[in-house]
């Protein structure tokens, strides 16, 4: 258990702008940060972060809350790990008891998975470093490749004896179970026989962007031509090879500031570049590219050059990721090396200095690089030229942005000598065929669901709901404020008529809420509200300063998300920037705020009231006068209400 000491450091030290800002890419909003959801696929940004309040809300999905349960919800770390990541961004010990036998039990299959795997990287650096089968032939392979100790043990490099259950044999007497060793393909079991499955090969790990250990790549070294060069882990519960990219963790930061991501296929094109000074590069890990791997580019920039090597036949296999990446609204660029040369050995032979200004000079648009590259094949044909500049505007149909579309197809048209009419002409062709095969999809799905087909209905609001969240919001924002308000204390005239007069009080925000709820004997209808709201009061009641993170902070993680969806609200309509638009809502004061908020809830609860005396006079059989009575009586109050508030009601 880590101890409590530990966590609130850790709260009081972590700033949810700058943790966030790791895995996203955020913008100032006025007092707030806006980005793109990183738990949806999006192209408006409805992620919001609060300094102030120190939450964060995303509106796609629902889901919000404190530093840790974004890092729970996005990394999928527990608690725990949660708490123990951000003691290691901001340098915090950790103080915790030893875990128990039960405890280690207890734990998931997934944390399992994670631990064999942290074990697994250990235990290959181990070998590498520090035994003389690792030194002799991993680690001389990796200093062949250039790569300097520091580099190596930067990207936790490793190496796994060529022996059969050298690694199996050693996990097994730590105490790691066969069965999650099997899980994360580190180890084959056929029958009562077990193998490692990198036997013999040194050891790329690949971790998820937070760092954690997802599962690895390895190179054999010898030359048994049966054997695949490069052998990845299997897929696992932790480990979906389309879902991730060899070196994120360590060029997220990078990519972030530079605004640019270098997209390369290997491994050792990754580390060498990294080695070189340039650190915002990321490898597909020689699997074909995806839109999952090009949305984890996309939370962090919009931006990818993709870098070729000087193969001819390669590139152009390695062209088709390019529409992927246009699809997602992405800028492309594409840069290739000399023949003969790769990433890896460019960046080996060339200074940073060098590297860069290639880079600059040599990445060129998307349309100029697949023109030149196929133009160079179909000159004098005309039937192949054709049907290159067919496949180019084929690439930019798959552009969501128009104006980018017309500015490619202009480009296109300047590039391959052709009128921009006929390229536009194709352009349409190719959209209308693009919809119609996606027309005749959702009319053959629709026709699928006629009988059980919906008719559309208006979503009713809940005005109670409504308002009795704005009590909760009020509450947190302001509850401990101090404020002159205004009260309203009915008095008969002389007429003996009832009449509301204005008394001057000084009262904190919270007690006028109480007292004035607990007069009307006022409850919450909502069951979760309800235990917030007595919570808040508890808390303000009792605390000298209420500090709303350290408040949040201490809820349930089901609580606090509702929390931070009442919080994060009113920002929601910040997203769409109502000032630039000139228009200016009149913001109201605290106390006005609390008297519109309790004097609406009060005429609501008056109109439900006066309903249910309509019901009961139209069900009674005997006198209605007394009834008809209290009719009159709330009537009367609900008037006088609406008086104040300014308002019909």
């Amino acid at each position: 258990m880590i101890s409590k000491s530990t966590i609130d450091k850790v709260f009081e030290t972590a700033r949810v702008e700058e943790v966030i800002g790791d895995f996203v890419q955020l913008k100032k909003s006025g007092s707030n940060f806006k980005g793109l959801s990183p738990f949806s696929d999006e192209r408006t940004p409805s992620f919001m972060v609060s300094p102030v309040k120190q939450i964060w809300k995303d509106f796609s999905s629902g889901k919000g809350g404190t530093v840790v349960s974004f890092l729970m919800e996005h990394e999928h770390f527990t608690y725990p790990e949660a708490i123990k990541y951000l003691a290691k961004k901001y340098n915090i010990e950790v103080e915790e008891t030893q875990q128990t036998d039960e405890e280690k039990e207890k734990a998931n299959e997934r944390e399992s998975l994670y631990l064999v795997s942290e074990y697994a990287n250990s235990y290959f650096q181990d070998i590498l470093l520090n035994t003389d089968p690792g030194q002799a032939i991993g680690l001389s392979y990796f200093k062949e490749r250039g790569f300097t100790e520091e580099t190596i043990k930067k990207f936790q490099l490793g190496y796994a004896k060529d022996e059969w259950q050298a690694f199996t044999d050693e996990a097994l007497k730590q105490g790691y179970q066969l069965e999650f060793l099997e899980k994360t393909g580190l180890t084959i079991v056929k029958e009562d026989k077990k193998f490692d499955r990198f036997k013999g090969r040194v050891i790329f790990p690949i971790h998820s962007m937070s760092g954690r250990v997802l599962g690895f790549g390895g190179r054999i070294l010898g030359s048994d031509k049966k054997a695949a060069k490069y052998l990845n882990s299997p897929e696992s519960d932790i480990y979906h090879k389309s879902k991730v990219l060899y070196g994120i963790n360590y060029a997220k930061q990078s990519i972030a500031k530079e605004d640019n991501c270098y997209l390369v296929e290997g491994y050792t094109d990754v580390i060498q570049f990294h080695q070189t000074g340039i650190k915002n590069v990321v490898s597909s890990s020689g699997t074909a590219l995806t839109s999952d791997q090009i949305r984890l580019i996309n939370r962090l920039t919009k931006n990818i050059t993709v870098l070729f090597d000087g193969d001819a036949a390669g590139t152009r296999a390695s062209l088709r990721g390019i529409d992927l990446i246009l699809e997602q609204g992405m800028n492309v660029k594409v840069c290739s090396f000399p023949e003969g040369e790769d990433p890896d050995s460019f960046a080996k032979n060339n200074t940073l200095e060098e590297l860069s200004l290639y880079l600059d000079s040599k990445a060129m648009d998307f349309i100029q690089f697949k023109a030149s590259l196929l133009f160079e094949e179909t000159k004098n044909d005309p039937v192949k030229k054709a049907e290159t500049i067919r496949d180019i505007v084929n690439s930019i149909s798959k552009i969501p942005d128009q104006i980018k579309k017309e500015v490619y197809i202009q480009e296109c048209a300047k590039i391959m000598d052709i009128s921009e009419a006929v390229l536009f002409s194709t352009l349409a062709q190719i959209n209308k065929k693009d919809f119609q095969e996606a027309s005749k999809k959702y009319n053959k799905e629709q026709r699928s669901f006629e009988v059980i087909k919906p008719k559309p209905q208006l979503k009713k609001v809940d005005i109670q709901y409504e308002l009795e969240r704005k009590i909760i919001e009020i509450l947190l924002l302001h509850g401990d404020k101090t404020e002159d308000f205004e009260d309203l204390v009915l008095k008969d005239n002389e007429d003996g008529e009832l009449v509301l007069e204005p008394v001057i009080q000084e009262a904190k925000v919270f007690e006028k809420v109480y007292l004035d709820l607990q007069e009307d004997e006022m409850e919450f209808s909502n069951e979760n509200f309800r235990s917030l709201y007595y919570t808040i009061i508890d808390s303000l009641n009792q605390s000298a300063k209420f500090e709303l993170k350290d408040f949040v902070s201490r809820l349930d993680p089901e609580i606090s998300n509702e929390v931070t969806t009442i919080l994060m609200y009113s920002e929601f309509y910040k997203l769409d920037d109502w000032e630039r638009k000139k228009i200016y809502p009149k913001p109201l004061n605290i106390p006005q705020l609390v008297n519109e908020t309790i004097l609406s809830l009060r005429c609501f609860l008056i109109d439900q009231k006066v309903n249910e005396f309509k019901q009961d006079t139209l069900e009674s059989v005997q006198d209605n006068s007394s009834i008809l009575e209290d009719v009159k009586n709330y009537s009367n109050l609900k008037m006088l209400l609406s008086r104040k508030l300014n308002r019909a009601l």
